[in-house]
């Protein structure tokens, strides 16, 4: 089994940690995102759409972030995927929501733009306006996340248990983080990812998108 990766993809992160703390054996091939490894002959004919992870499982092949987290967590069988029938729906219907309202407003609208070259606008008042529409709608998403979905009583995104909801929400949360956002506006988003950050593999995990973090213009970026 092999996964392509990169450690600085917000998609990719989920999977890591999740392999790491479940002890599968894996092995974990780094696609240069940054040299542009990602558009190479090599790697198109492996995956047309030009982006990590892919899994290959023998001559079974799978993209999408979330479809190989169930994937795996079903041939493991893992607990973090629950098989009673209301359980599993409820971290779907987590995961789906992280992917088409989280990740549109804050990645791609809020963080990716202002920190990925090939993200930006082509003018100034284009990126102004983009920025802000995403990080208004993103605003929105935590609070929702913090206030009905979170709620102050539950440890983990779908109830009491870990789920693979809560690793691949976490990615996602995290780039607020990036961008420096004052976590303390979501108390029980911020008491959700301090748990996940508590685990013993987050540290490796996001040790390479932390350090590039850590190189951002501190004050300069848009926050949510």
């Amino acid at each position: 089994m092999k996964l392509y990766y990169h450690p600085a993809s917000t998609t990719s992160r989920p999977l890591m940690m999740f392999i790491a703390d479940s002890g599968i054996a894996a092995e974990m091939q780094i696609v240069d995102l940054f040299t542009g490894e990602h558009v190479g002959e090599a790697f198109t004919a492996i995956n047309p759409n030009r982006l990590v992870p892919v899994l290959e499982d023998g001559d079974f092949r799978l993209t999408e972030s979330s479809a190989i987290l169930k994937y795996l967590a079903d041939k493991f069988d893992s607990p973090a995927y629950p098989k009673e029938l209301r359980q599993r729906a409820r971290v779907n219907e987590m995961m789906d929501w992280i992917n088409t309202q989280l990740c549109r407003d804050l990645a791609y609208g809020t963080v990716y733009s202002q920190i990925f070259p090939l993200h930006k606008r082509p003018t100034e008042e284009s990126q102004r306006v983009a920025v802000e529409w995403g990080r208004e709608r993103a605003r929105a998403w935590m609070k929702v996340l913090d206030e009905k979905l979170l709620g102050a009583e539950k440890p983990y995104l779908c109830g009491a248990q870990l789920t693979i909801a809560d690793y691949y929400g976490a990615s996602f949360v995290h780039l607020a983080e990036v961008i420096g956002s004052d976590m303390s506006k979501y108390p029980n988003v911020k008491r959700w990812l301090d748990r996940m950050k508590a685990r013993s593999t987050w540290q490796k995990v996001y040790e390479a998108i932390n350090g590039f973090a850590a190189q951002l213009p501190r004050g300069q970026l848009a926050t949510v």
